[in-house]
């Protein structure tokens, strides 16, 4: 068994759509000692909602050791070729303390407003492919992909 790691799970709404805030929070967690700082990707909801990748930006400027992320990115709602920028990024910022968690998205809340299908298939697909383009794209060569979604 590996050893244990302990993390934070923020979000990024009500009380927390402060980014100074956060920033001092996953400040404090790295003089408590904790492991990770992530921050929620989500984009249902009432009231303000951060980007999690500007603030884990300021974080990563402002942190030494901590690992930092999105728990977890929706990626088929996103743009993969947009994301794998947006980590190389932060991987270089953070000194590669970023973490990069994906997953289909829970909530066809995320989807329906926006014209995106919440078909739980279709999302598996965008899924697939958006990670074939993501490690294609961070190889750092020309790369092309054709796929049913990209």
């Amino acid at each position: 068994m590996g050893s244990q790691h302990f993390v934070l799970d923020v979000p990024i709404d009500g009380k927390y759509a402060d980014p100074y805030l956060l920033v001092n929070l996953a400040l404090e967690a790295e003089q408590a000692g904790w492991d990770g700082f992530f921050l929620q990707d989500g984009i249902y909801g009432s009231g303000p909602r951060l980007d999690p990748t500007v603030v884990l930006s300021a974080i990563a400027l402002k942190t030494k050791s901590i690992r930092i992320g999105a728990f977890m990115t929706a990626l088929p709602r996103r743009r993969p070729w947009k994301l794998a920028r947006e980590m190389l990024t932060l991987d270089l910022l953070s000194n590669g303390r970023i973490i990069c968690g994906v997953g289909l998205g829970f909530q066809s809340q995320e989807f329906l407003p926006f014209g995106e299908s919440a078909d739980l298939r279709e999302r598996a697909e965008k899924l697939d492919e958006g990670l074939e383009v993501m490690a294609g794209l961070w190889k750092g060569q020309p790369f092309n992909y054709q796929g049913k979604h990209y």
